[in-house]
């Protein structure tokens, strides 16, 4: 999948690893959203990317996957929770590697 939404084009990747890109502007010393009707072409061009990454995992799921990750407003809360349901957290990958060292070790 990386490597695929890689080479499709690499500001979709880091939409995925950043999260989505939101335009904004700078108003009495605070951030806030910039109007979509304010935006440049390069900030809709970004915006545009988390839809595309969107669109190419949900593509490529099966229909339980899909409606797993329907409900994600970005393509990294995707990505996220596909990578917790099929890999587990951290915790559970260190706990699945000593277990499987030990088994190696005992045999």
């Amino acid at each position: 999948m990386k490597i695929f939404i890689h080479s499709t084009d690499k500001g979709i990747w880091e939409s995925i690893q950043n999260g989505p890109f939101v335009p904004q502007v700078k108003k009495d010393d605070v951030l806030v959203d910039k109007p979509s009707s304010e935006w440049i072409k390069a900030e809709c061009k970004k915006v545009k990317f988390d839809w595309i990454a969107k669109n190419i995992i949900t593509s490529s799921l099966s229909c339980d996957e899909f409606f797993r990750v329907s409900q994600c407003s970005s393509a990294k809360e995707m990505l996220d929770i596909l990578e917790v349901t099929h890999e587990g957290t951290n915790d559970v990958k260190r706990v699945r590697k000593h277990a499987l060292i030990h088994e190696y070790e005992l045999s």
